[in-house]
């Protein structure tokens, strides 16, 4: 390479992400409730991204012991918001572990945004749309993430990466330049991850690739079930909520690989909650056994890009690389 080229795996490295939270990766792991515990976001802060445990619907006990399974890993941490609503308690809980960074979605922020920042923590937001970018401004956050509907798990339907990151960081350049923006949904390798940066984002936040990795608490049958399938075998609905029991907010759907509870019930609801108790008991059953053509694997349009179970460190050491190689490539045409 010319020496008047810079190397874009520099480039990769040193983002604004990167350079605030002293980062090697300018990526951060999602808080994947009860997924993403303390081995694995302490192995991705280890090997120098961000980790975030994954508190979900608030149990003070699994996140302490979560974070005590972290060891000296410097961890953040994350929770539903519309759930911290009725147990607001649990934040106290949560803080005392001293997150690196705390993270806030699903709902608005702003009751909860001065406890995280007095306790030290970054306080990171997540939105679906922009009329969600108001109160996470308000409510100052330090970082947002524009979640897309390419995303596993709870979001919304209607908004794609390509075009929800870029809008989010013209409107973040104009309003609140020091706030910093991670792209989410459908980002899985090194190519999603330069695409990511390429589209405005200072970072990224990774779900479905690192919820396949040996550190989560994902089931070895449900991972095994994302390597075989593709990103065209996922569904997002309310079915699998419905056999869970919870009772997310309005316009809020769930997605997660095709199985015969998809296929039966997904656009079926209604006729679903008039015989939900015969197929919660067989998809309780079915979650015991590790049963996936039944139980639930929450993994986004990126299933198509998971093809191993590797570690969480080599994961990022592969998406660096080939972020690094990809923007190399498009740096030396003419």
């Amino acid at each position: 390479m010319s020496a008047s080229v810079p190397d874009p795996r520099c480039l990769v490295m040193k983002t604004r992400f990167t350079e605030r939270f002293q980062l090697k990766y300018p990526i951060v792991c999602a808080p994947m409730a009860l997924v993403a515990g303390g081995l694995l976001a302490g192995a991705v802060s280890r090997a120098g991204a961000m980790g975030l445990i994954g508190g979900g619907y608030g149990d003070a006990d699994w996140i302490a012991r979560e974070h005590a399974l972290a060891g000296d890993a410097v961890v953040g941490g994350g929770l539903i918001t519309w759930s911290l609503d009725k147990n607001p308690q649990v934040l106290d809980a949560a803080l005392s572990h001293k997150p690196r960074a705390f993270m806030l979605s699903f709902g608005d922020p702003r009751p909860y945004a001065a406890k995280i920042k007095a306790s030290g923590a970054a306080l990171i937001c997540q939105i679906q749309r922009l009329a969600q970018l108001d109160l996470a401004l308000e409510a100052g956050a330090d970082v947002i993430v524009a979640q897309s509907s390419e995303a596993g798990g709870h979001g919304m339907t209607n908004r794609a990466t390509i075009t929800l990151v870029p809008e989010v960081a013209d409107i973040l350049a104009a309003r609140s330049p020091d706030t910093l923006l991670l792209a989410a949904g459908g980002i899985a390798d090194g190519r999603g991850l330069a695409a990511a940066l390429a589209l405005g984002a200072d970072g990224a936040l990774v779900g479905s690739r690192l919820w396949a990795s040996r550190e989560s608490l994902g089931n070895s049958a449900s991972k095994e079930m994302a390597v075989r399938l593709t990103g065209d075998q996922t569904d997002r609905s309310i079915v699998f909520d419905i056999l869970r029991g919870l009772h997310w907010p309005q316009d809020y759907t769930f997605r997660a690989l095709q199985n015969t509870m998809t296929e039966r019930w997904s656009g079926r609801e209604e006729e679903l909650l008039a015989v939900v108790d015969e197929e919660r008991a067989k998809f309780q059953a079915a979650l015991a056994a590790g049963d996936y053509s039944i139980a639930h694997t929450p993994v986004g349009q990126a299933a198509g890009l998971i093809r191993d179970i590797p570690t969480a460190a080599q994961i990022l050491e592969q998406m660096d690389r080939q972020a690094g190689d990809v923007l190399l490539r498009l740096s030396l045409r003419t």
